[in-house]
């Protein structure tokens, strides 16, 4: 990996050090290229190229279902993590006791949904944290027979745990309950086979590890459940034929997770989230997330090194591309939080500390810059 030829397609680095991919990623200048180049033609051409655009669409969706392990009829393109899990929760049929479990301190966007069911009867069970982690035997102590869905994110944005697909996607295929899975904060940076985690829904927005804009995502449908999920939203892209707007064909439904888009795309959006998604994928998903951990490695000796805790989790299969630490002192990591910010180091306070998330084209000297600025930071 030629990192440094990799930075020139991140001008950020030429302003900060970017650490705070967990939050908003700033855009690689081959995506901004490929937005500007679609931005020209359609100012200049309107929609003349429209089959083009639409082809562009369908690349992206077939580049979604790679980085999941999935099939593109799978796939659907979205506006962001809570359209996804909000397409899932009200897309359900539940009964009245239906009870669904959520891991505790979860972000609002696979929390708020599940606690929506409400006016239909639906319980949200909380999962309770010990030591930063989740256990998988905590799950399995709130499963009964009126459990119809588990869903967790991958990796836990305010502690950086990541929990094992694997193990509660047998745990809840044993129980015959649906598994799904917020994947905004691992997905991209580490590889994932939806069919062997037993996944049935899966969704991410692309404004962090993606490199992609806000406001388009994925949602994954499992085939094996598509048919159980009803389109809350439907429109004239929700049917077989979209273009044959006459006569009205509304028993022509789509079958595939094309249903769940029932109007016009965000195309700019979808340009977007193609480059990046290429970019991902032809540098290589497995030496893109090696190279993440072996940054927050880095940073986590050198943080310890110099006194500082290590709140993140940090043990094989539990680590991520998010490192949390702390002084001890909620003051004086406000007070190292700002002079970093004042240094161009941008990071964010989370989990009761500074948060860092760095990307792989972030640099070795980049984190022995911080190191040294912390250490010189007499505060």
């Amino acid at each position: 990996m030629n990192i440094e030829k990799i930075r020139e397609n991140f001008p950020v680095t030429k302003k900060m050090i970017y650490f705070n991919h967990a939050a908003v990623a700033p855009l690689p200048l081959s995506t901004s290229a490929k937005v500007e180049k679609f931005l020209k033609d359609y100012t200049t051409n309107g929609c003349l190229n429209y089959p083009e655009w639409i082809k562009v669409q369908e690349e992206t969706r077939a580049l979604a279902a790679r980085l999941v392990t999935g099939n593109p009829e799978e796939i659907s393109l979205v506006k962001n993590t809570s359209t996804g899990i909000s397409i899932v929760a009200q897309g359900i049929k539940w009964q009245k006791g239906d009870n669904v479990i959520i891991p505790e301190g979860e972000f609002p966007a696979n929390a708020y949904p599940w606690f929506n069911l409400k006016d239909k009867g639906v319980e949200v069970r909380i999962v309770k944290e010990r030591d930063k982690r989740f256990h998988i035997e905590d799950f399995e102590a709130l499963i009964d027979k009126r459990t119809r869905l588990m869903s967790v994110s991958w990796v836990e944005f305010a502690t950086g745990f990541m929990n094992d697909l694997v193990a509660l996607g047998k745990l809840c295929r044993n129980h015959d309950i649906y598994f799904c899975v917020d994947a905004i904060q691992g997905l991209g940076i580490f590889e994932i086979d939806v069919k062997k985690c037993n996944i049935d829904f899966l969704a991410a927005d692309g404004h962090k590890w993606l490199l992609a804009p806000e406001g388009i995502g994925i949602l994954y449908v499992s085939k094996r459940v598509i048919d159980e999920v009803h389109p809350t939203f439907v429109g004239w892209h929700s049917v077989d034929d979209a273009s044959d707007y006459l006569p009205y064909h509304f028993d022509k439904m789509r079958k595939d997770a094309k249903k769940f888009e029932e109007g016009s795309p965000n195309l700019l959006g979808t340009f977007a989230l193609n480059e990046s998604l290429r970019l991902l994928l032809d540098t290589g998903i497995k030496p893109v997330g090696e190279r993440i951990l072996q940054l927050t490695d880095m940073l986590a000796g050198g943080l310890e090194d110099l006194g500082y805790k290590i709140l993140s989790p940090r043990g094989e299969g539990e680590k991520s591309g998010i490192l949390i630490f702390s002084s001890g002192n909620p003051e004086k990591d406000a007070r190292l939080f700002d002079y970093l910010s004042g240094k161009n180091v941008f990071a964010a306070p989370r989990g009761g500390g500074i948060r860092f998330s760095p990307h792989f084209y972030n640099s070795e000297e980049e984190v022995r810059t911080v190191l040294d600025l912390i250490s010189k930071s007499n505060l």
